[in-house]
């Protein structure tokens, strides 16, 4: 299986999935519109069914979701129907997605997405590419480096089984380090929730 066809095929279950942790998605929500300006053009890279992009579209003037599940984008677009947002585009697009004009946005966000990518720095490398002098990316990552045991021993079950995707084993230091070295100044971090970590970092491209 694809890692299109798993997200595919997981995309009706996790739309009716609750919000896990609602106090820390509403922390990171306020901490990234405290960065967004009414003029920003925004990329999401890994929209999954669109909640996040919807959420901020008030707090932006543009912005271009994007996945590679098909399903996914499908659901997302039924959601901004009903929502009646028109500020918000969603595209079917892999996070490397080369057709993008370098320069082009004033910040690109990844939620849940890094840990996901066979390769991080080619990505952060491209996320650089994409964004305006002094452009912002703001990225949430589970580090399950830093994980408890209990939960590195989980997933390759859960692998084993079809219920997990493939994952990388990223730690928060050495993933600030990572963006870093894609050409990046760190303006804050921090856990939400802390106990998986799930990382925000906001940077600035230099």
């Amino acid at each position: 299986m694809t890692a299109a066809e798993f997200w595919d095929g997981l995309a009706p279950r996790y739309a009716r999935l609750p919000i896990r942790d609602p106090e820390a998605y509403s922390q990171t929500l306020d901490r990234v519109r405290s960065y967004m300006r009414p003029e920003h053009w925004v990329l999401e890279l890994g929209c999954g069914t669109g909640t996040t992009a919807l959420r901020l579209a008030d707090a932006a003037h543009h912005i271009t979701a994007s996945d590679f599940s098909a399903k996914m984008i499908s659901i997302a677009r039924q959601r901004q129907q009903e929502q009646k947002i028109d500020n918000v585009d969603f595209v079917q697009a892999e996070a490397l997605d080369r057709k993008r004009a370098d320069g082009q946005f004033d910040c690109v966000m990844a939620f849940n997405l890094l840990h996901l990518l066979p390769d991080v720095d080619a990505t952060l490398t491209h996320v650089a590419s994409l964004l305006k002098p002094n452009g912002l990316f703001i990225s949430k990552t589970p580090c399950l480096g830093d994980s408890k045991l209990w939960i590195r021993c989980l997933v390759p079950l859960m692998q084993a089984i079809g219920k997990a995707p493939q994952l990388t084993y990223l730690r928060t230091a050495a993933l600030e380090e990572r963006i870093r070295h894609a050409g990046f100044e760190l303006l804050e971090t921090g856990d939400y929730p802390k106990s998986l970590p799930s990382h925000l970092v906001v940077a600035r491209k230099l």
